[in-house]
Formats: C-alpha cells, sequence, structure tokens
C-alpha cells in the first residue's frame, strides 16, 4: 500500500481516500475483499533456512574446517582417542551455535506477539469485537483506556485519549492524542493525532481508521530493520577466523615442503607423508575452540551473577572490547518511573528525596520543617485527591497502575506521610472534571469539614490566571505574587522537570462542579516539578566508562530539553554540550552523518532507522558499539551493534530476542560490571593464544628443522599427538579460570583494528618457540651422544616440550604482570599437577612404553628438562618487566609533554 502522511491530512480526506463513511463504516463483503488485497493484520517471518542447512552452515567456518582437517589427519595415525576428541569439539560448538541460530526470527516473532489479538471495530453500522489479524485499511476501531492498539490509526475523535508510546518512541510520559492535521515533516514522536499498533491506551477513549495494517505498519517497518540487521562477528571471532584462514596455508604449505624435501632427500613416501601428518596434527591448535568454549562459558555464569544474561556466547569477550555504548535513555540511563524531585508551596521550595516508584524518601524544606507547612500538606492533597491512579507492590517491587504522572503524585503524598487510601475513603469523590487536553487540568470534588472542596491540579499556565490568592506556609490566604509563581516554575522548567500546579476552590451548597465554577477566585497551592530520574548507580557507571575509555552515548526518541539534562546530571557530557534531533539527522548527508555520530554524544527524538544508521556510522569509523534498550523501537539497533544489551524487567520481548545480553535489574550500572568480566575473559582468551601458538608452533617446527636438516625426529608423531591430547586440555584450558587483573577498569579499550599478538607477544612467542627448538634438539643430541638410545633422548624430548609448556603456563598467567602476583587460580595448579602425574605414566608405565615408544630416563635427564623450562620461564619474566618499564617510561613521557 503506498504511504501517505496522513498525520498531515484532515480526518475527512482520509476517509474519503479509503471511501469510508465515518458514521457506518465498511460493510462486511468490502472489508472482505480488502482482506484479500492487503492481507492479513500481522507481520510477516521470513522463512528459516533448513534445519540441514543451519546445521552445515556451523561446520563451514575457517576454524572449524582446520579442527575437521586435524581430525581427519589424526585418523589416519589411528589415534581414535585424540579423533574423537576433535570431533567432539568440533560437534560441541557446532550444537551451541545451531541453537542459538534463528535470533532474528525469534525477535520477528516476539514482534508479531506484541500486537493486539482483538480489536473493536465498526462496520455495516454495527459495534463489534473482531480479531486484529481481520483489520483492513479503513476500518473503523474504537479505543478505550487499557486497550492495546491494533494497527496503526488515523484519529478520528479523541476525548482526553492518552496512549504510552515508549516501546515505540521513547517518549517517557504517555502523548495526549489530538486530531487536528499536523505538519507533514512532523516526527513519529510527534504525531499525536496518530495511534500506531502496539501502543497502549492509558487513559481516554477516541475512534481511529486504520491507515495501515501488518508489514505496511510503523511495527512492519521496524520488523524489516530486524530482519537486514546482520548478526556481526565479534573482534576476537573476526581476528581468529583470519587467523585460521593464514594457519591452514602455512600448514598445508610447510606440511607439503617437508614431504617434498623428504623425498628428495631419498626418504620412503610413506615415511614423509606420516611426518607431514604429524607435523600439521602438532601444529594445528585443536584446543582453541575448546577454549574459547569453556572460557566463553565460564564468563557466562560470572556474569549472571553480576545480574548480566547472555543470550549469545561469543558476546562475552565483545564487551571487553567495547568502546562506545549507545543507550536508550527511558528505562535504561532512567528509571521509567517519573519522580518528584521539588515542590513550591506556600513560598518555600521543598527539596524531595528517593527514585522511581518506591515511596522512601523525604521532602526536605532546609532550615524549615516541612511537617509545619500547611501550604505543603494541601498541596499533597490535592496531588491525592485529584488522582485516577494506583500505588500497589507485587514482586517485591512498586508500580503504578495508571498514569505515571499520578502514580508520582502519590509517591510524593507517601514521601510526606499521607495515605492515599485513607484520604479517598475519608474523603470520597462526589464530582469531577476529567483531564482535557484543551484545557489541560482535572478538577475533584470532595466534602472535607463540612465544606465542599475542589481540587485542581494541571498546566500552571491555565490555571495561574483563575487564582487570586495564595496559601501561605500557616494554612492563611495571602495575596497571589503571580511573579514569583511564574519564576519558581520557570527555574523548574530549565532543570527540565515537568511542571504541574495545584489549586483549589470551594463551592457554595448546590453549586454544581463545571469549567465555569473553577475559571476563577482559585487559591493557589504549589508547583510539582517532576521528571523521569537518572538511576542512582548510572552516574558511577558512566564515570568508570569515561576513565575506562569508552564513550557513553544517549540515543533516545524523548525531548531534546530532557535528554541533554538527564545527560548531564549522568555526566555523559557537561554544560555547553550540544544535542541533534531527528530532524536535524535526516538533513545531514553521509559525511556530515558521520562526523556528528563520532563528535556528538546526546541524540534525541530519533526514530528507529536514524538509531540503526548511527550504529552504522560508529561501526565503520572502527568502533566497537554495544547498544543498550527496553524499546520495539530500540530492537533492530540492538540487533546491529556489536552487542546488543536488553532491560531484563521493563525490555519488551522484541528487544530481548534481538539482544545478546539482558540485564535482569535493567541497571546501567550493570554494564559496568559486564564489561570488567568481558575484558578479564578477553585477556584469558589471548592467554590461551599466547600459550598454544608458541607450544603448537614449535611441535610442528621440530619436525620440519629435523626433516630440513636431515636428522632424525626428536619427537615421534604419536609422541606429538600425546602432547596435543594432554597439554591442550590440561595446561591451557585452565587459563579459562584466570580471576581479573587488578586495574582492568583503568586501561583503554583494546583497539578493534589490533592484531591478537602484538609486537611484545610475537617477541615473547619466538622466545619460546626458540627455547623449545633449541632445548629439544640439544637434549636430543646430547642424550644421543652419552650413549643413550634414540627411544630415551625421543623420551627426554618430549618430556622437554611439556615442562617447558608447564612453566609458560605460569608466565601466562598474566601478559604483563609477574605470574606470582595473580590471584589464585587453583585450576593451574590441579592441571599441572595432573600434567606431571600422566607425562610420569608417559615415561616410567609399561604399556605407556610400549604404545610411545618411551623409555624411563633418570636423574640427570629430569635435571636438564627442568633446568631449560626454568631457564625459559626467567627469561620470558625478564621479557615481560622489560616490556612494561618501556611502557610506562612512554607513558611518563608523553604525560609531561
Amino acid at each position: 500500500m503506498t504511504q501517505f502522511d496522513w498525520h498531515a491530512m484532515e480526518a475527512p480526506a482520509v476517509a474519503q481516500h479509503f471511501m469510508v463513511d465515518p458514521a457506518s463504516g465498511l460493510d462486511e463483503s468490502e472489508a472482505a475483499a480488502r482482506l484479500r488485497v492487503y492481507g492479513p493484520n500481522r507481520l510477516s517471518v521470513q522463512s528459516a533456512r533448513g534445519v540441514f542447512a543451519r546445521f552445515f552452515s556451523q561446520l563451514i567456518q575457517p576454524l572449524v574446517l582446520v579442527l575437521i582437517a586435524a581430525g581427519i589427519l589424526t585418523l589416519l595415525l589411528d589415534e581414535w582417542v585424540d579423533a574423537g576428541v576433535i570431533f567432539g569439539v568440533v560437534l560441541v560448538n557446532a550444537i551451541v551455535g545451531f541453537i542459538q541460530e534463528g535470533k532474528a526470527e525469534a525477535a520477528l516473532e516476539a514482534l508479531a506477539r506484541s500486537v493486539a489479538a482483538e480489536a473493536t471495530v465498526l462496520r455495516a453500522g454495527v459495534r463489534r469485537r473482531l480479531d486484529a489479524a481481520d483489520l483492513v485499511p479503513g476500518d473503523l476501531v474504537a479505543l478505550a483506556a487499557g486497550d492495546k492498539v491494533p494497527a496503526d490509526l488515523r484519529l478520528l475523535s479523541a476525548k482526553e485519549l492518552r496512549t504510552a508510546e515508549a516501546a515505540l518512541t521513547g517518549e517517557s510520559v504517555p502523548v495526549d492524542k489530538r486530531v487536528v492535521p499536523l505538519l507533514a515533516d512532523a516526527l513519529l514522536a510527534d504525531r499525536s493525532n496518530m495511534a500506531y499498533g502496539g501502543t497502549l491506551v492509558v487513559a481516554g477513549n477516541g475512534t481511529g481508521m486504520v491507515v495501515a495494517t501488518g508489514d505496511t505498519s510503523e511495527m512492519g517497518r521496524i520488523s524489516r530493520l530486524i530482519a537486514h540487521a546482520p548478526d556481526l562477528t565479534t573482534p576476537l571471532t573476526r581476528k581468529l577466523d583470519a587467523f585460521a584462514r593464514r594457519l591452514l596455508w602455512v600448514i598445508l604449505v610447510l606440511a607439503a615442503l617437508t614431504f617434498a624435501v623428504g623425498i628428495l632427500r631419498g626418504e620412503s613416501a610413506f615415511k614423509m607423508f606420516m611426518a607431514a601428518v604429524a607435523l600439521a596434527v602438532g601444529a594445528i591448535p585443536e584446543g582453541l575452540p575448546a577454549a574459547m568454549t569453556i572460557t566463553l562459558a565460564i564468563g557466562v555464569a560470572r556474569m549472571a551473577k553480576r545480574r548480566a544474561i547472555i543470550r549469545k556466547l561469543p558476546a562475552v569477550e565483545t564487551l571487553g572490547s567495547t568502546t562506545v555504548i549507545c543507550s536508550d535513555k527511558t528505562g535504561t540511563l532512567t528509571e521509567n518511573a517519573m519522580t518528584v524531585r521539588e515542590v513550591w508551596a506556600g513560598g518555600e521550595t521543598f527539596s524531595v528525596s528517593g527514585s522511581g516508584y518506591n515511596p522512601a524518601g523525604d521532602i526536605d524544606a532546609g532550615s524549615a520543617s516541612s511537617a509545619s507547612a500547611i501550604s505543603l500538606r494541601e498541596t499533597l492533597m490535592a496531588g491525592i485527591l485529584c488522582n485516577d491512579a494506583r500505588l500497589v507492590h507485587e514482586d517485591q517491587q512498586w508500580k503504578i497502575i495508571g498514569d505515571p504522572t499520578e502514580g508520582a503524585l502519590l509517591v510524593l503524598a507517601r514521601k510526606g506521610g499521607l495515605d492515599e487510601g485513607t484520604l479517598t475513603s475519608v474523603f470520597a469523590r462526589l464530582d469531577e472534571l476529567s483531564f482535557d487536553s484543551n484545557r489541560q487540568y482535572m478538577a475533584t470534588l470532595h466534602e472535607i469539614e463540612g465544606a465542599r472542596i475542589v481540587y485542581v491540579k494541571g498546566a500552571v499556565e491555565k490555571l495561574l490566571p483563575a487564582c487570586t490568592t495564595l496559601l501561605d506556609r500557616h494554612g492563611h490566604e495571602v495575596a497571589l505574587d503571580a511573579a514569583a509563581v511564574h519564576a519558581a516554575a520557570a527555574r523548574m522548567a530549565e532543570s527540565s522537570l515537568r511542571v504541574l500546579a495545584m489549586v483549589r476552590s470551594a463551592l457554595t451548597p448546590g453549586q454544581q462542579l463545571d469549567h465555569a465554577s473553577i475559571d476563577h477566585d482559585l487559591v493557589f497551592l504549589g508547583l510539582v516539578g517532576m521528571i523521569d530520574p537518572p538511576r542512582p548507580r548510572a552516574v558511577a557507571a558512566v564515570r568508570t566508562c569515561h576513565a575506562a575509555g569508552i564513550r557513553v552515548k544517549m540515543i533516545t526518541g524523548d525531548h531534546p530539553g530532557t535528554a541533554i539534562a538527564i545527560a548531564r546530571q549522568l555526566g555523559i557530557v557537561r554544560n555547553g554540550a550540544g544535542v541533534l534531533t531527528g530532524r536535524d539527522l535526516a538533513g545531514f548527508d553521509d559525511q556530515a552523518f558521520s562526523k556528528a555520530a563520532m563528535e556528538v554524544d546526546v541524540f534525541a527524538r530519533v526514530e528507529p532507522e536514524q538509531k540503526l544508521r548511527l550504529v552504522r556510522a560508529l561501526q565503520a569509523n572502527g568502533e566497537v558499539v554495544a547498544m543498550t534498550g527496553d524499546g520495539i523501537n530500540d530492537a533492530p539497533a540492538l540487533k546491529q551493534a556489536d552487542i546488543g544489551v536488553a532491560m531484563g524487567q521493563a525490555g519488551t520481548e522484541v528487544a530481548k530476542e534481538a539482544a545478546a545480553m539482558v540485564l535482569t535489574d535493567d541497571n546501567f550500572a550493570t554494564i559496568e560490571a559486564a564489561i570488567e568480566e568481558g575484558r578479564g575473559i578477553y585477556d584469558n582468551l589471548v592467554k590461551f593464544i599466547v600459550w598454544t601458538v608458541p607450544t603448537n608452533a614449535g611441535e610442528g617446527l621440530v619436525i620440519v628443522a629435523a626433516i630440513f636438516a636431515g636428522t632424525t625426529l626428536p619427537i615421534a608423531p604419536l609422541q606429538i599427538l600425546w602432547i596435543n591430547m594432554t597439554t591442550a586440555v590440561l595446561l591451557g584450558l585452565m587459563l579459562a579460570f584466570e580471576p581479573a587483573e587488578r586495574g582492568i577498569m583503568q586501561r583503554r579499550p583494546r583497539p578493534s583494528a589490533a592484531s591478537i599478538l602484538d609486537r611484545a607477544l610475537i617477541i615473547r612467542t619466538v622466545l619460546v618457540i626458540l627455547f623449545l627448538l633449541g632445548g629439544t634438539f640439544s637434549l636430543f643430541e646430547l642424550a644421543l651422544h652419552r650413549g643413550k638410545s634414540v627411544s630415551e633422548a625421543r623420551t627426554i624430548a618430549a618430556n622437554l616440550f611439556v615442562v617447558v609448556e608447564t612453566f609458560y603456563l605460569f608466565n601466562c598467567r598474566s601478559l604483563v604482570r609477574p605470574f606470582w602476583t595473580c590471584g589464585a587460580n587453583w585450576w593451574v595448579w590441579i592441571g599441572s599437577a595432573t600434567t606431571v602425574a600422566l607425562q610420569m605414566a608417559f615415561t616410567y608405565v609399561p604399556i605407556f612404553n610400549r604404545i610411545f615408544q618411551t623409555v624411563p630416563i633418570g636423574l640427570l635427564g629430569w635435571v636438564s628438562i627442568v633446568a631449560v623450562a626454568a631457564a625459559s620461564a626467567v627469561v620470558v619474566e625478564a621479557e615481560k618487566w622489560l616490556h612494561t618499564s618501556r611502557t610506562l617510561r612512554r607513558q611518563s613521557h608523553h604525560a609531561i609533554r
């Protein structure tokens, strides 16, 4: 269906466009015909790939292909156990990926579920309830409080109609609805004459004409954005993919060269083939996928204890590389609960503590007592009695049933010592004037101590002109100083507080409550300033993120003034910083948009496509982006981001399904803890890689060097398999349990373009390889020189490899600090002790001697093995110390400059 600016059209023009009589609606035959043309009012879900295609896709990743090659080559050596381990790792990784596949489909299904199931429709002059899926463009839909809007509607009538649109637009308070036409370029959040499918009616009633259904609705537009946003790989997996591709070619080339050189030297083809296979098996780090899976799984468990649930395993390490957090405001950085911050009554200002709907808090008047201020008490009374909301305590949480603004007034009264249940029962409501968006006030009539008292709340500019007196602290009516009231209201508004005025009046016996009775001689009680406040821990969390080199950007659908005020309170920006709106962004070309994405930290009145575009612009500039949010409007950007973070309590199902991580406490501060864990997990993965690369490379290069030199292999192929099978599991995997290092949140994020192994780590890798090669050949040749058999010399060489790898494991517990300063990790000691025990069996148990062609070795052999291993450990620690010292000197030099 062609899209029109429905909000810019007169209501009769919309009806004429759809050829509908607003008095009777469509007849059934026309509705059926349109249903065949437009289809049912539901979101379509793209057909997923078949089960086998999805599973097969998990097996064609480069690193997995390397593993499969390792398994096949191991089978050629008849090592069924080792091959079983390798193929087991392949299978586990494939199953995990298969289960987690289809996140986008789940998000789309949740989005479809968020649309209403039924609707009240006028057809052929008869009101009836229909399945929302049967709605068609041109249908007339009736809305009432509590309804979920079933499709996109152009409103034809609205009586005090308000809808909650936070999940769609980010607007933190219910939106007043009108029917008058708007400008064609009005943003989605400003289209007050439209009601969008999936939003909730919180007050009033109205009617609207269906203008868009299913995939053509705003929900459908977001559905398409989710479907088209790719599942991005994480920084480490991208690097590991590249590493695996290079590794595959290097190993194949080396194996081919080894085979060719051996043939040229006159060796048998079979013997050289087995040597090439041994080289490949030795060089392939088959423990890497298992190490990644286990390390990430440990991170998942640790994060769960800190209230962060990981839905996608690789997302754990992405947090550790995050450079920018793009956060929604409403419900993420803020409470998503209107909270009164200030009251002005009787000429005095009262500050209010506490946050959200929890009534814990105080009303403070500074040096004076708030309890004795009658003007304050009357202001609170007005907020209770002129109110339709309810404050309830359910599931260990305080909640509001009704309008959030009215709920904030009930919480304020509780803080002032008043109970709404008691007051509303004692001073029952006799009559009322419901809130009217044109008059902008609500009034209720009560009998109090024999007098007929009217309490009114509403907009300052509407009520203040009708007031003639002001109630002072002692309860006396004094002359009204309108300028003082305006000044107090302006000061609150400058702090982005939403300001309500409270007034009262008295009716004479027999006088009816109507608008005429309250348009003069009112008594001004006070002003109440409220806002959706920042979460208490969010300020500290933002500060910690900045210290960790992570920028925090607010991207919200809320008002610019509110957004910048909250951003200043949180420390996201300083005074003087600007804010860009969705309308500003719409006018930017790609270059200007990219520049704004990098330089500006607060974006307001932003629509879903613009959130998505901002995330993409940041990623194009090399940033690793975490996107947080809880609304339907956040879902496309959550899926596009390197890691999407949804709120578990207030978040929509759509947001949770699109995200990679869910916060169970809805607290932005939890992201800080998750980033700390993510950095620790990233460190542990890098530690494993730093450990496994030189050990695997050393095993392969021993064979290459021996064949190129034309000497006897110092380690037999079966012995290499034994080393692989034991050390990868018992040594390398123990690094997954390392605790996060001290000061991890004081360092800058790791650049996304940086290689896994920097210059210092490459130097360290080369040093360890040289020790392995030099030590192996030296001890092997020395043993032969002393008259030892080839089997004993190989046993010494194989043990040297394992002992050096064990010593090097302790070096790798920290990449920059001495290993003895690391925290407790008993798994390293358990793995090392088990490895030593197995090597004793490998060397001295007869059945192992027969299988691996080993023989017992004497004390001198062990002394030489430990001496080489200890020397390697000392050299590595010395290299660490030199590198750290140089780094500190450079940092000190830059600081002085």
